[in-house]
């Protein structure tokens, strides 16, 4: 097995709503805000080379929607999704599968793009399965009011239309194993029903895609929640057992969102789990 950040792309998002009930002058220390008070946000792709598979998980936003859309998200930097791939050797229609840890607009956007013609959607990969979980379908494609402008339909229903949809068995438990893909998944609902986060074992290590269960190192303290969460007690809880046991285990945390840190670690202090060390994909892997 072989991983490979994919950087698929930045955005900014309201610091204010990224930080929910924490005040401006803690949160900008960690998560510095321009003049429109928005943060850098980061949409960093994990590539798993297994064998014959190469597995993607999640997708970034892709560039179907309009400028309307992408004002009020000012996308900036070079990286893209195809440049980041190519720079592995390896292209879109290489991927056998996408593995959605769910499906708001910045995860799965990127899954979905125009036909040459801009007649249709289709799949931006064709030969891949794409992988999410019957509870979360359900929940993403009746959305409710608090969610509804992250589930954008053009993005899930062509998913659901290809035939190239499947989903992860859910057994009750928070933490799975996945004969289908490999790896373990811990499940979390505070953010948005059944969120998966993928914990991969790697080179006697365990890496885990924090997704949007830990957005950026500044969000470590449990008190940190994000405003876009739809049950923050709930995200309290989950991120305290995680936590816990990535600090007793060195978990190496896959940061998606964290535009300036790739890779982190975090450590029991008297104050309760902080940030240990951050790192880049290289400097721990060599690769």
């Amino acid at each position: 097995m072989t991983l490979y950040p994919i950087e698929s792309g930045n955005f900014k998002l309201d610091g204010g709503a990224m930080f929910g009930v924490v005040p401006k002058a803690i949160w900008q220390r960690t998560n510095p805000a321009d003049a429109t008070n928005r943060i850098d946000v980061g949409m960093r792709s994990l590539l798993i080379e297994d064998g014959e598979r190469l597995i993607l998980i999640d997708t970034g936003l892709g560039d179907k929607q309009d400028d309307k859309f992408f004002s009020h998200i000012s996308p900036w930097g070079d990286f893209t999704t195809d440049i980041s791939l190519a720079k592995y050797g390896f292209h879109r229609d290489d991927i056998t599968d996408v593995f959605l840890t769910h499906l708001h607009f910045d995860h799965v956007g990127g899954a979905i793009q125009w036909n040459k013609d801009r007649t249709f959607l289709e799949p931006a990969f064709k030969n891949a399965t794409f992988w999410s979980n019957a509870n979360h379908w359900q929940w993403a494609v009746q959305p409710n009011a608090r969610e509804k402008a992250s589930f954008l339909s053009e993005n899930i229903v062509p998913i659901e239309e290809s035939g190239q949809l499947k989903f992860v068995a859910i057994n009750g438990e928070q933490k799975l194993q996945t004969s289908e893909l490999g790896f373990g998944i811990f499940l979390a609902d505070g953010h948005t029903e059944k969120q998966m986060i993928p914990m991969i074992d790697y080179k006697g290590k365990k890496v885990v895609f924090m997704a949007d269960l830990l957005p950026t190192i500044g969000h470590v303290p449990l008190p940190y929640v994000m405003g876009y969460d739809t049950r923050p007690l709930l995200t309290l809880s989950e991120k305290e057992l995680f936590l816990k046991e990535a600090a007793d285990n060195e978990y190496l945390l896959f940061m998606q969102h964290d535009a300036h840190h790739e890779i982190c670690t975090v450590h029991q202090t008297e104050k309760g789990i902080r940030l240990k060390e951050t790192y880049t994909f290289k400097e721990i892997f060599n690769s």
